[in-house]
């Protein structure tokens, strides 16, 4: 199984590989810069060169990179629009210095706008930055619905996907949180919601799963992540969704509220159910 979690990149791709490896992954996910800020950290192709080798050596899966928080590809205001999008290129042109991996991000919130106007600008800059070159594919998360956020359900981000003209750069990030914080019941009909994914967007989009339990009920469009185990998703449930045979293979990012020990500790939980 490829399981990880979140790592900080400011210390470079080789020391995220080695911490990984310590908490017994074999895949992560990083910022592309600081999650709160702009600005990212200059790559030393040195340090990727050693990181390469390394991921090879201890057969690491895709990486799960994340776009930082403060990026909104339909925000109301032009200047942040334009930061969003200055954003993603330059992350996208980053991400090649590790070929062949993921970069998630967070569809973005209308802010008032509107859903399909939200939906209109995020795919106007995808078809932007979007390259035929790139080996990298970009994922759309599956949000709560918190807010105005875009991406509260499947079909809004199959909308987005229809205007996106290179749709083999795309696919979808399932977040266990979100899904369930957004309605859906993964508890007791998660095979329903998988074959409703499907229907709407099709499971070969599925490409991560952020693995998180939630600290609310079904439906609260709160977003709030708990430990494997300890919230209203459960135990039971988190495992289900682990060995579903529909989601074997995914790269599986753990994003709960934990230090290096609580992330070893549910590295560890998820390898031992198989």
């Amino acid at each position: 199984m490829l399981i990880g979690n979140h790592l900080t990149s400011s210390k470079g791709y080789l020391a995220m590989g080695k911490m990984a490896v310590s908490l017994d992954a074999n895949t992560f996910a990083f910022f592309t810069r600081n999650p709160r800020g702009g600005k990212a950290k200059e790559i030393d192709p040195k340090d990727v060169e050693k990181f390469l080798e390394y991921s090879k050596e201890y057969s690491f899966g895709k990486l799960v990179a994340h776009a930082p928080y403060t990026m909104n590809l339909c925000a109301a205001k032009e200047d942040v629009r334009n930061f969003s999008r200055e954003m993603i290129a330059d992350d996208l042109k980053r991400m090649e210095f590790t070929p062949g991996n993921y970069y998630n991000f967070h569809p973005g919130s209308h802010v008032g706008q509107g859903a399909e106007a939200g939906i209109e600008m995020i795919a106007e800059v995808l078809n932007e930055v979007l390259t035929e070159e790139q080996s990298t594919i970009v994922l759309l998360e599956t949000m709560a619905g918190k807010g105005s956020e875009v991406g509260r359900n499947f079909e809004e981000l199959r909308r987005i996907l229809d205007k996106v003209r290179l749709q083999e750069k795309m696919g979808v990030c399932f977040d266990t949180c979100h899904v369930w914080d957004a309605g859906y019941d993964i508890v007791n009909h998660l095979d329903e919601v998988l074959e409703e994914f499907d229907h709407i967007i099709g499971l070969d989009r599925l490409c991560a799963v952020h693995f998180n339990d939630s600290m609310n009920e079904c439906g609260s469009h709160k977003d709030r992540h708990a430990k494997i185990g300890e919230g209203c998703i459960g135990l039971e449930a988190m495992r289900r969704v682990a060995t579903h045979p529909l989601l074997a293979g995914k790269p599986f990012i753990l994003e709960t509220p934990n230090d290096d020990e609580g992330y070893k500790r549910e590295i560890a939980l998820v390898r031992s159910w198989g």
